[in-house]
């Protein structure tokens, strides 16, 4: 049976439900026995999975979220051109940046159960990893890997895991890097709620910087969540036997 995480754990304010995989990166137990068995099937076909980024803190997301609000990080439109949202109107700068950024508290990396890849076999030695749409686009550094990946997924032999963002649905844009382990994040998703996330955001420990955009977040909470928290009953084969 699938441990059923805390609120603590959910937001990414406690990390008691990981451990450590090889690469230092960490999953819970289960979702991390899964990535090396998957790992090890694609090391069968020529491929050398790696992550880019497991587990990701609440105060790793608030610096995130928070420096993209104040303008500090790049935020990016879909064609890659970069958004001064410094300028934007609230509202408008909260969904330039939820486009590809989670937040705090919502992140999905929160729970030990999502991960971004890339083929390590095929990154050049001078080259700067990205995660961008390019990478993985047709003939894109890492389209064979995804072209294989899209393959275990439709056989169901990608070892439980899928892509909440495979499809763009006017919320998140779409993320063919993000694999998340169905039988564990499905039910993990069905516990954050609305009172969840205030609940979160209240438990503001001393000298932690509030989240940024946080009147128009909780004005728009409801939609917000819908839009870019839901992935849809289809991101994955039959998710009710997961949750």
């Amino acid at each position: 049976m699938a441990p059923e995480l805390n609120p603590r754990q959910l937001t990414g304010r406690e990390e008691s439900h990981l451990v450590a995989l090889p690469s230092g990166h960490r999953l819970q137990a289960q979702a991390a026995a899964a990535f090396q068995a998957l790992q090890d099937d694609a090391r069968s076909a020529g491929f050398d999975l790696a992550i880019a980024s497991s587990f990701r803190s609440y105060s790793r997301q608030l610096a995130i979220w928070n420096g993209k609000a104040r303008g500090e990080r790049k935020v990016h439109d879909d064609a890659g051109r970069e958004v001064l949202v410094s300028a934007l109107p609230g509202p408008q700068r909260l969904r330039a940046i939820l486009r590809y950024s989670a937040i705090p508290g919502t992140s999905r990396h929160h729970w030990g159960t999502d991960l971004d890849v890339y083929d390590a076999a095929a990154l050049p030695a001078d080259y700067r990893l990205e995660l961008s749409p390019a990478e993985v686009a047709p003939g894109g550094l890492f389209d064979s890997l995804h072209r294989w990946l899209d393959e275990r997924m439709a056989a169901g032999e990608s070892c439980g895991f899928y892509r909440p963002y495979a499809l763009d649905r006017g919320g998140v844009a779409p993320e063919r890097w993000h694999l998340s382990y169905a039988p564990l994040s499905v039910a993990c998703a069905s516990r954050v709620t609305a009172r969840l996330l205030m609940d979160c955001w209240g438990d503001c420990p001393a000298g932690e910087e509030p989240v940024l955009l946080a009147e128009e977040i909780r004005a728009f909470l409801p939609q917000l969540m819908a839009n870019y928290l839901a992935v849809g009953v289809d991101w994955c084969p039959a998710p009710a036997r997961f949750a």
